[in-house]
């Protein structure tokens, strides 16, 4: 039986790579783990499988750059203290488009303190970004909010299973690029096989090729597939092949994450200051492309 605990050798060299370090569209995706791994093949795909079914792996997927395809913003709510806990479950619990949730502390007064409650919001073509966060006001008594649009992102690498050969103040050999949010006009033709691109890999699809049935999924050609998808990645509209692990996180280490897109916005900074209490979900987005 197949090692599948993220901490085995094998396992946590595969991971260290195909966790966030296989970025953009990749025809061969196992192939490239393998090959940055110094693993066989054959062994990834049979262990990424195993990963997978046993849970080590919450999910294999291609991920998006959603910033591209949606309008968005990181907010700041200024909310009265006796309602803030119910607007943080309301828009957690219940608002569609509002992703992470977070309740920040502020001891001292300074520029921005009044706002405790931050979130970010995404909404799909043809909503405004205005007209919702006043529905919002309305619905949980806020008595103002701070609308910040992202100018760019830095995407930060998750790496549960690299992070822990790290030493502290360890930097990468360059500079993180920041890519600038610009949406995307898309054809009907390129969101069909968007569609099928971003669906969760089964253990089964685990497997030379794997974008073959994708195209057969989307109604085209393996070659028209790569041609869309090779297209959409250099439109940065494409982010990395990911295999999320399923980790014992802290809160600390959920509250750190949920900054992996980290916002850089006129007079607001990352959202990642909370130093109470926060949560992080995939917001339940009726167009499932949005999440990425």
């Amino acid at each position: 039986m197949l090692p599948v605990e993220h901490d085995d050798p094998i396992n946590a060299k595969i991971l260290a790579v195909s966790e966030d370090k296989i970025a953009g569209f990749v025809r061969e995706p196992f192939e490239e783990s393998a090959r940055r791994s110094g693993v066989d093949v054959d062994v990834v795909m049979a262990r990424i499988a195993g990963m997978l079914r046993a849970g080590t792996i919450r999910r294999v997927r291609q991920t998006l750059l959603a910033t591209n395809l949606a309008s968005g913003a990181l907010l700041a709510w200024k909310v009265p203290e006796e309602k803030i806990d119910r607007a943080f479950d309301w828009m957690f619990q219940r608002d569609p488009f509002s992703g992470h949730v977070v309740i920040r502390s502020t001891d001292t007064v300074s520029a921005g303190s009044e706002y405790k409650l931050w979130t970010t919001l995404k909404v799909p073509r043809g909503f405004s970004l205005q007209k919702h966060c006043e529905l919002l006001t309305q619905k949980v008594g806020a008595e103002k909010f701070r609308i910040m649009p992202a100018k760019g992102i830095f995407t930060l690498g998750v790496g549960h299973v690299r992070r822990k050969t790290i030493e502290p103040g360890e930097k990468a050999d360059t500079p993180a690029k920041m890519i600038r949010v610009e949406a995307a006009e898309l054809s009907e033709h390129e969101w069909n096989v968007l569609l099928a691109l971003k669906r969760e890999f089964a253990p089964e699809e685990i497997r030379p090729n794997p974008w073959a049935s994708r195209a057969k999924e989307a109604g085209v050609s393996l070659d028209e597939f790569y041609r869309v998808a090779e297209n959409l990645s250099a439109r940065k509209i494409i982010g990395r092949f990911f295999h999320v692990p399923r980790t014992r996180e802290t809160v600390a280490d959920r509250r750190s994450r949920h900054a992996f897109q980290c916002f850089v916005s006129l007079g607001g900074a990352c959202g990642a200051r909370d130093r109470d209490r926060g949560r992080s979900r995939p917001a339940p987005h009726p167009d499932p492309l949005l999440l990425a």
